[in-house]
């Protein structure tokens, strides 16, 4: 059924005293050109669409412009006089069938989906957000006629080509040289301990990039940047959306980490931070969430998208009667974006290719990124969707940095992502995580991941770098909580604990959380460095979840998606508290950049972890034979590296590996050396600080050197040299 609108009412008049033309339907968004701005919106099955502009963000439109349109699906108009700083927002009238998923209310202004600064946060103050009246009993089948127009942020004209970039160049570092660094822009230096002048923002993060180069961090990895909006019932509890996992402008910097007050001023301040961050020699990969919008189910608020062109941008679901009316919930979200249609590809290409040639970063990390991989309501995933063939023939994207979280609630994908993804390799993690904690049956797998993870991206063309390697992520425990809890506490986000994981593979190793017993402190600090000898010294290219190299806790919260305090902030006394884990990772990077057969592999090795075709790396037991792949109950597994890749090395030949897993010491055979050489001993993360990673130059003889007495849980490196 088709709800009439309010169409003779002062919200559709149009009014203005500027000179106005038809202007063009491309590029959509708001454009300066010719002595003014051009705008362009796509809505295919909007029947008028009017271009609002505001003096003020809180004050009623000062002008009501009718678009021309559509062309092609495009309504576009030419306004002269109007320059950046200019605030502005849209109404787009159409029919109201939530039936047919069609859900137009000019009564509530929307958002354009090409803003490139937005003047604040949505607020669902008075549910003015909600395009149906939630008192009517009738579910979203009710208009709401009430005006949104004082409750919703505006769009501002931004000029793109008014920043100083002072000749700003990416980093020349290919993906096998990075250590990237998983981090929150905000969390980074919000605590007040991070002591920096604009905690939790752009300009903040700046001042802490000494720390990340003498850490030896080149790749940020960003959580999500753009615009989000905070859902309702989190607003409810108090809380917030923290992680940013809500996007509501694909083009858009987060407005609440920037400084500044003039309209468009997070762009200029994220802008300096990339200039920064490039200065010192580390990439920017951002975080992107393109599966779903910020705008929920068919419950949700009406901000932009769905308010624009329903049908276009969504997959839509529902009865024969009903056919449009529910969405598809492949994010868990409430919605997901149509990667069958040509408006969210374009969508999609143009934000990421905005992001690489106006904001200057280095790549993207996708969240849930099968669902691009699906075709309309499609269930599968196909490695040659659209969305997938239009990045690969795009001459910008394809020479950036692209990383797939290759999952979404409903497939799971790792190893299936086309040629030129990479992907946050669930496989590592899962059965490292086992490994460390004692899992019987791990090592068929451990050989697996140790070496590139072949069984997953060489056949087709990949390489061990494409697999982006970690023990733990912002999702999850961090590595401190991952050795002390057993079990999640997440009492704080609400929800009696009932969300976030239960699958962790963690191991409190005796005592849940804090405790004073000096074994188990130690204990947990010896898995600690295990967990980033692994990390670091498999092929493939890591990722440090930031904070985990000074034992950053959330306390047992392995879901602080809603915790913007101190639950997920960086608390910066624990670098002094923690040194000499700091210092251990700083050491195992330093190690991985000194022998390049740590960094990334040149071979690979087949299912069986055949290593027969290979020179570089040899699989040994304990006993000095080939491993006992088929023991479940085999804990211990060593390997021999040949180092002749690497950098000058004080004549170190090559690198034995023993990675004892087991709660009991491993005797350990050494394979015999010839032309005079030794074994010396690298790293023992079971030594106490100062004692447990040599400096090169300064490792320690083996005595005798036919054999190594490996404490039980501990990770061994030693070196071959004269």
């Amino acid at each position: 059924m088709t709800q009439a609108h309010p169409h003779g009412d002062e919200l559709l008049k149009p009014h203005t005293s500027r000179t106005t033309a038809a202007g063009h339907p491309s590029p959509l968004g708001a454009t300066p050109a010719f002595g003014g701005v051009n705008f362009a919106l796509y809505s295919a099955h909007a029947t008028a669409v009017f271009l609002l502009l505001y003096d003020a963000a809180d004050e009623n439109p000062t002008d009501v412009i009718a678009l021309d349109g559509p062309a092609e699906g495009t309504w576009h108009v030419h306004v002269d006089g109007v320059r950046p700083g200019q605030l502005y927002a849209y109404r787009v009238d159409g029919p109201y069938e939530p039936a047919a998923g069609l859900r137009f209310n000019p009564a509530k202004v929307v958002l354009d989906p090409y803003a490139k600064a937005v003047t604040g946060k949505f607020r669902n103050v008075d549910n003015l957000l909600l395009a149906y009246d939630p008192t009517a009993g009738t579910a979203e089948l009710t208009l709401d006629q009430r005006d949104s127009s004082s409750v919703v942020p505006k769009a501002v004209v931004v000029d793109d080509d008014a920043f100083d970039w002072r000749g700003d160049t990416a980093p020349d570092l290919a993906l096998e040289e990075l250590i990237i660094y998983e981090v929150h822009a905000k969390g980074f230096t919000a605590h007040p301990s991070s002591g920096v002048g604009a905690p939790g923002t752009y300009l903040g993060f700046i001042e802490k990039i000494p720390y990340l180069v003498e850490l030896g961090i080149n790749a940020v990895e960003l959580l999500p940047l753009h615009e989000y909006y905070v859902d309702d019932f989190l607003v409810d509890r108090g809380l917030t959306n923290y992680w940013g996992y809500n996007s509501i402008g694909f083009f858009a910097p987060e407005s609440s980490y920037a400084t500044g007050t003039s309209p468009g001023y997070q762009v200029d301040e994220f802008k300096t931070l990339v200039r920064e961050l490039h200065a010192a020699g580390i990439k920017v990969i951002l975080d992107v969430v393109f599966n779903h919008s910020g705008e929920g189910n068919e419950m949700g608020p009406t901000m932009s998208l769905r308010g624009i062109d329903n049908p276009s941008y969504y997959l839509l679901t529902g009865s024969d009667d009903e056919p449009g009316r529910y969405y598809m919930n492949f994010s868990g979200c409430g919605n997901t974006l149509d990667f069958s249609s040509p408006a969210v590809i374009s969508l999609v290409l143009d934000s990421l290719r905005y992001w690489v040639q106006q904001m200057h970063v280095d790549g993207f990390r996708f969240d849930l990124a099968a669902v691009l991989g699906r075709a309309g309501d499609n269930d599968g995933f196909e490695a040659h969707a659209p969305f997938f063939e239009a990045v690969r023939s795009d001459p910008v994207l394809a020479q950036s940095v692209l990383i797939a979280e290759p999952w979404d609630t409903g497939t799971y994908q790792v190893g299936n992502f086309p040629l030129g993804w990479s992907e946050w390799n669930g496989r590592f993690r899962d059965t490292m995580r086992r490994f460390v904690k004692g899992d019987d049956g791990q090592l068929p797998d451990l050989g697996r991941r140790l070496t590139g993870s072949a069984d997953l991206y060489a056949d087709d063309g990949r390489t061990a770098y494409n697999s982006i390697n970690f023990i733990t992520c912002h999702d999850g425990f961090t590595l401190n909580d991952l050795v002390s809890f057993d079990t999640k506490h997440n009492e704080a986000n609400g929800e009696q604990n009932r969300d976030g994981s239960d699958d962790n593979n963690s191991w409190n190793c005796g005592v849940e959380g804090d405790t004073d017993d000096h074994e188990i402190t130690f204990l947990r600090r010896q898995l600690v460095k295990n967990h980033l000898c692994r990390l670091l010294f498999s092929a493939g290219t890591p990722m440090l979840l930031g904070g985990d190299e000074f034992l950053r806790t959330q306390h047992g919260n392995n879901n602080a998606y809603c915790q913007d305090n101190e639950i997920s902030w960086f608390d910066w006394d624990l670098v002094e508290r923690n040194r000499d884990i700091l210092e251990f990772a700083k050491r195992a990077i330093s190690l991985t950049r000194r022998f390049k057969t740590l960094q990334h592999a040149k071979y690979v090795l087949g299912a069986n972890n055949d290593a027969g075709l290979v020179d570089e790396l040899t699989w040994f037991g304990p006993d000095g034979n080939l491993p006992d792949w088929s023991n479940p109950h085999a804990h211990t597994l060593c390997f021999q590296l040949d180092t002749a890749d690497a950098v000058p090395h004080a004549g170190i030949s090559s690198l034995y590996l023993i990675l004892n897993a087991d709660h009991q010491n491993a005797w350990i055979v050494l394979p015999q050396l010839t032309d005079g050489q030794s074994w010396y001993r690298v790293v023992d993360t079971s030594l106490p600080a100062g004692e447990d990673f040599a400096d090169p130059g300064s490792e320690v003889l083996v005595d005798p050197d036919d054999h190594y007495l490996a404490s039980a849980r501990a990770a061994v490196i030693l070196a071959a040299r004269a």
